[in-house]
């Protein structure tokens, strides 16, 4: 599914996505950082309520195609900068993590 329906399907606020375009294959949930490293699938969508600048870190090191902040959680500041600085594909969306798996459409 492309990062452009899954704004859509979660009415989500964009704070940087580099392609609108780009595929994403399947989602991933989890809020344990160390847990997401080992499991989460290269090119998903990351639910999250984490919200500091290790979720880049661990983007980075997954290569998730998209982290979903949930639950209308705000990306901190050095989160913000910092996936702008490298990249990385961040959305956020008023849903609850349950609530936005559904409506994604992932």
């Amino acid at each position: 599914m492309k990062i452009s329906e899954v704004i859509k399907n979660l009415d989500a606020e964009v704070i940087n996505v580099i392609d609108e375009e780009k595929e994403i294959a399947g989602g991933y949930c989890g809020d344990f950082l160390s847990v997401v490293m080992g499991k989460a699938p290269e090119n998903s969508g990351w639910f999250t309520i984490m919200n500091n600048q290790n979720v880049a870190a661990v983007a980075s090191l997954t290569e998730v195609g998209l982290i979903i902040l949930c639950d209308g959680v705000s990306p901190d500041v050095l989160l913000d900068k910092k996936v702008r600085s490298v990249g990385l594909d961040l959305i956020v969306t008023k849903y609850p993590v349950f609530e936005a798996v559904k409506k994604s459409g992932l």
